[in-house]
């Protein structure tokens, strides 16, 4: 048996990009939940600081992120983060998960 794949994502916008960040990131959320291995994707907004964001993503397998990772959407989205935000991403395997 595989073991899901789970990575959270932390963006925070460059200066004045809060908007364009928040419209790419919500262009992804309905083709990556559409993706045949994606159980989960969800964005999230930090009340403390809305430049902010999170990704909750949560995949079948390692190859459902491979996959995920090659579609158009992210590869547009890889295209244009770089100038949007600052990020770092943790890619985790369950130790305990219901």
């Amino acid at each position: 048996m595989t073991a899901n794949v789970k990575i959270v994502a932390v963006l925070t916008a460059r200066a004045d990009t809060v908007d364009r960040l928040h419209a790419l990131l919500d262009a992804m959320l309905k083709p990556s939940r559409a993706e045949p291995g994606n159980l989960r994707y969800d964005l999230w907004q930090d009340q403390s600081d809305p430049n902010r964001f999170v990704l909750d993503e949560l995949y079948a397998d390692a190859d459902a992120v491979a996959a995920h990772r090659a579609t158009p959407h992210f590869q547009n989205y890889l295209s244009q983060i770089g100038d949007l935000a600052e990020r770092g991403a943790f890619v985790l395997n369950p130790v305990s998960a219901t």
